[in-house]
């Protein structure tokens, strides 16, 4: 059974359940709530505070918890589930700045556990990672529309996360890697600031959920001068990475400029006002990396 995971620092995401913020609260008794997953003794229950950014994610043992919910919930999304052990082979991905030297370690980490127990909204589980694969982020979500960038000459994929905004360089549907790097510029650097200056200049403490829905434009109960600010400083954010992007040589006026990941969908409106992109596309699938690691695996197979 194939299981394609994006392993974000802000979200998880899959093919086809519902992204889950990358966070987990471990107890040692049920806690009271949905989303409990127990594993090896210790009960575990997702939670909104994601956990501090980890340029390795094989540091410890959470993300491997963190794996184990998604594989669960695609299973249940799909219907696959059933109480015998089930076979699991993992396409998963880093991005490219951390591929070439993390990606045998990444693979690692799934592998060589044996059949793994566990147990999730009351049903048992009892899975065998028997493969593990491992792909670059932004040139995964790129796959997702080959049909449409074989037919360009030279675009620009950028994939802004929680923590990396990675790009890559596709010459009529292929991958240039000479041309792909990651900067440590994602939008949990944004949060940080927003909330650090709404909190000196406001008295407010914005939470990260609150400042998603004010640049998404849906209703917050806070002050019209927090949401102000929020939206300035998110514009400030877009233009600086852009800038940024400019200064390593990136052309953002000619070709196309593909916008994929998260932060793409959530800061959309702020770099379309930037002008300094001349022609994004933006794709609006928030899994998209994980359906480029299973269409990839897939050819892969072939």
């Amino acid at each position: 059974m194939l299981i394609s995971i994006d392993h974000g620092n802000k979200l998880i995401k899959t093919c086809n359940s519902e992204p889950f913020t990358g966070g987990l609260i471990e107890n040692d008794v049920r806690p009271f709530g949905a989303d409990v997953l127990q594993y090896k003794g210790k009960y575990y229950q997702l939670t909104d505070q994601r956990i501090p950014y980890h340029r390795n994610k094989f540091e410890d043992e959470r993300y491997f918890v963190l794996t184990l919910f998604a594989i669960a919930r695609e299973i249940e999304a799909t219907g696959r589930y059933h109480p015998g052990a089930m076979q699991i082979q993992l396409a998963v991905g880093l991005p490219p700045a951390h591929y070439g030297t993390q990606y045998q370690q990444f693979c690692g980490f799934f592998l060589n556990r044996g059949p793994v127990h566990f147990e999730y909204q009351g049903k048992k589980y009892t899975i065998v990672i028997t493969e593990a694969v491992c792909y670059p982020q932004s040139y995964a979500a790129a796959v997702t529309m080959f049909q449409t960038l074989k037919r360009i000459p030279r675009a620009l994929i950028l994939d802004i996360g929680g923590v990396t905004v990675d790009y890559m360089q596709i010459r009529n549907g292929g991958g240039d890697m000479s041309v792909s790097d990651s900067l440590e510029s994602g939008v949990i650097m944004m949060y940080n600031k927003i909330t650090s200056k709404v909190r000196a200049e406001q008295d407010i403490i914005l939470s990260e959920p609150e400042i998603d829905a004010i640049l998404l434009g849906q209703s917050v109960q806070t002050t019209p001068e927090a949401v102000k600010l929020t939206e300035k400083l998110a514009q400030e954010f877009i233009s600086d990475l852009l800038s940024a992007l400019r200064e390593r040589q990136l052309e953002l006026r000619s070709g196309q400029i593909v916008f994929v990941g998260g932060g793409s969908i959530l800061l959309r409106r702020q770099i379309e006002c930037s002008g300094k992109v001349a022609s994004p596309i933006f794709v609006d699938d928030i899994n998209a990396n994980a359906k480029g690691y299973e269409l990839l695996y897939q050819l892969g197979q072939k």
